[in-house]
């Protein structure tokens, strides 16, 4: 029985790849024009239908909510489609007169892509772009509690390719959606994106292709001594309530000077969260949050009063966040890991060397490689985290949330998809960008005038 279900699969999968591979040929030698005139048009179609997805994605996966989905569709859409605008991804990319190399771009071919619930339209949108920036074919395996609005969008996606003229089957989307499915459509790809969970994470590494992935995120956001505590404690409240918490670059945590804490507590209450200062109600609080020490599947993507509710505590509706303060570091208190809701974790510290043991703490018990957030002035104290803490980004005076992934005021590559390094089990430490879905070819040409040093010049001391 297993053995015919996994042949049914392998031939469901290798139609979808055939006709990958079908419409791949025809745009691989795809102009540069045509190619961004291909990526334009995804996050153009997305842009244009930015609140149809978002409610779509809302009542499809049953998390985060309905303006921030929106706003999220049309950011994400403006910024990627910008950063990509007159880069080149086709043909010769740079002749270097003095190492005498020219570098050529060519796609990587079939790009097989798996995509979270957390954002169901934007990361399709953005790895198929991408793609077709390179001139590559595009499969995408979608989460299973958002294959209806993933397909819509890529259905949108298909209707424009072919108001262009190009070929449909450039970007595709499984419609069956099965842990054998994504098995099989993986080992077969030329390359694979995996945007989610570990465990999808982990198979995109053990298909045999070449990878990118991510790691988890549990984003420690640093307020340093001095800072303008009203401005940090917005920023991290806008980060930490985005879209109900379940973006993988959302704040998680805030260590704060312990001398201040009270007034960054009620700066936080002034924002529009709900303080947490009973110890009952933390107990009860973390319970609703975690089953035997795993996020608990009720509270994800909910609001700060549904997570309330949970815990048996009544808040107002319009409550932005939960801002507890945690017990203890790492393994000690499980409010120091990954929460998907808006809930926010708060530390104190006497020193920026503790502040920065408190960040380490927490990323080595879950989200090492991924983000942290600093709001300070202080070029010292920033660059001390920088060299101290394991991650691939640090954001600085900015909502971490909706930047970590690349923004208008930063000069990080605007994705959905950031790599965490080797930290995180990835095998990069950088955001995702089309630069990754390209081989490159290189001429060198011989450079008889190189200067070659002598064996005293080659061995000197240093």
């Amino acid at each position: 029985m297993e053995t015919r279900q996994n042949d049914e699969s392998r031939l469901y999968t290798e139609a979808y790849i055939k006709r990958a591979r079908a419409a791949q040929a025809i745009f691989e030698d795809a102009t540069q024009a045509d190619a961004d005139r291909a990526a334009r048009a995804v996050a153009k179609v997305v842009y244009d239908n930015a609140e149809a997805l978002a409610v779509l994605a809302a009542e499809d996966t049953r998390m985060g909510n309905v303006p921030d989905k929106t706003a999220k569709n049309k950011s994400k859409a403006r910024l990627i489609w910008n950063s990509l605008k007159g880069k080149k991804s086709r043909g010769i990319l740079e002749r270097d007169a003095e190492s005498g190399i020219t570098t050529i771009a060519k796609p990587l071919g079939t790009v097989a892509a798996i995509t979270p619930c957390t954002n169901p339209i934007v990361t399709p949108m953005s790895n198929s772009m991408f793609a077709l920036k390179c001139a590559n074919a595009i499969i995408i395996t979608p989460h299973h509690n958002a294959t209806l609005c993933s397909a819509r969008a890529v259905e949108l996606f298909r209707a424009e390719l072919r108001k262009l003229g190009f070929p449909e089957d450039l970007v595709q989307i499984l419609d069956r959606h099965s842990r054998e499915n994504t098995r099989n459509l993986i080992s077969m790809a030329d390359a694979v994106i995996a945007t989610g969970g570990a465990g999808m994470v982990y198979a995109a590494y053990s298909s045999g292709k070449p990878a990118l992935g991510v790691g988890a995120g549990n984003v420690q956001a640093i307020i340093d001594r001095g800072a303008d505590y009203g401005a940090a404690v917005r920023r991290i409240t806008e980060g930490r309530a985005f879209d109900n918490g379940i973006i993988c670059s959302g704040e998680q945590s805030a260590i704060c000077p312990e001398e201040d804490f009270d007034a960054i507590l009620r700066a936080f209450a002034d924002c529009g969260c709900y303080t947490i200062k009973n110890p009952a109600e933390r107990e009860a609080l973390r319970a609703a949050l975690f089953e035997d020490g795993k996020m608990s599947r009720h509270a994800v993507g909910q609001s700060a009063a549904a997570v309330a509710r949970l815990a048996g505590i009544e808040i107002d509706a319009r409550t932005k966040a939960i801002a507890v303060e945690a017990e203890g570091t790492g393994l000690g208190d499980v409010l120091a890991k990954e929460k998907m809701c808006p809930v926010i974790a708060l530390y104190r510290y006497r020193d920026f060397a503790e502040a920065v043991a408190i960040a380490k703490e927490n990323l080595e018990a879950e989200g090492k490689g991924h983000s942290v957030a600093i709001h300070s002035d202080n070029r010292e104290h920033i660059e001390y985290a920088g060299k101290a803490l394991p991650v691939s980004r640090f954001l600085i005076n900015q909502v971490c949330a909706s930047s970590a992934g690349g923004s208008f005021q930063n000069g990080l590559a605007p994705t959905n998809t950031m790599g965490c390094g080797s930290w995180g089990n990835n095998s990069l430490s950088e955001n995702l960008s089309y630069r990754h879905l390209m081989n490159v070819s290189r001429i060198a040409y011989h450079m008889p005038d190189n200067p070659v040093p002598s064996d005293e010049e080659l061995w000197a001391e240093i």
